[in-house]
């Protein structure tokens, strides 16, 4: 297999078995890098990463829960073993919670703590050391313009506060990386996807295509940046 031409090779993706994750596998996959499809359910992640393989594409599956820290360090210590250098971590994995304010119960919030945030504070600990040792790296946190502080309230309510404090990781982990790991969020737009609903107006070809071009970026290119459409949007 042809790999891309930079060094980085192998790209894990949470959330990896629909939607923009299971498109920006095959989109990486594409490219010439061996996909790690990372995902909660077994089965279904199983089965998403088989369809890829018949595509010819270089793909293995790992059971990986981001809300679970203990999930996450065994995942990075079975790729070690098996000689699995992490490059690129897409943190997509993520929930969408719409209730207002007030009528947001705990354990939602919680939820979408445990997964918007955590799941990419868990990730970045067990892979961006890797990463920092081997003098090269990409992180892309699949965020939303709905948590952004600049022009509007994040929102909806669980959803935007926790993508807001996805940014905030995004600018923690970039500012600690030396210059060779680049650390990036992406906006991807409003997607059709089980997420986005069927009369979204992205495809998610395209909703995944900033992820794919951050995942990619050449030595010199941006870190700490939010991105939609492969351009820098406010935060």
């Amino acid at each position: 297999m042809s790999h891309a031409p930079h060094t980085i090779r192998t790209a894990l993706v949470t959330g990896g078995n629909r939607g923009i994750g299971l498109e920006a596998c095959r989109q990486l996959g594409r490219a010439g890098l061996d996909v790690v499809l990372a995902a909660r359910d077994p089965e279904r992640g199983r089965a998403a990463a088989e369809r890829l393989t018949r595509q010819g594409l270089s793909v293995r599956f790992e059971q990986l829960d981001v809300t679970d820290g203990d999930s996450v360090r065994a995942c990075a210590k079975r790729l070690d073993a098996a000689g699995v250098e992490v490059d690129a971590l897409v943190n997509n994995a993520g929930v969408y919670p719409t209730e207002g304010f007030f009528s947001l119960a705990e354990e939602t919030m919680r939820r979408a703590v445990d997964v918007n945030l955590m799941g990419a504070f868990h990730t970045c600990r067990a892979f961006v050391p890797g990463m920092v040792r081997r003098g090269r790296g990409r992180v892309v946190n699949v965020s939303s313009g709905l948590g952004a502080m600049t022009d509007n309230v994040p929102s909806p309510a669980a959803y935007g506060i926790t993508k807001a404090a996805l940014n905030a990781l995004t600018l923690v982990v970039s500012a600690a990386a030396p210059p060779s790991v680049k650390v990036n969020a992406v906006c991807p737009g409003w997607v059709r996807t089980d997420m986005g609903g069927s009369w979204a107006p992205t495809s998610v070809e395209k909703g995944a295509d900033t992820v794919t071009w951050l995942a990619l970026l050449p030595d010199d290119g941006p870190s700490g940046g939010f991105f939609r459409d492969r351009r820098r949007i406010p935060w």
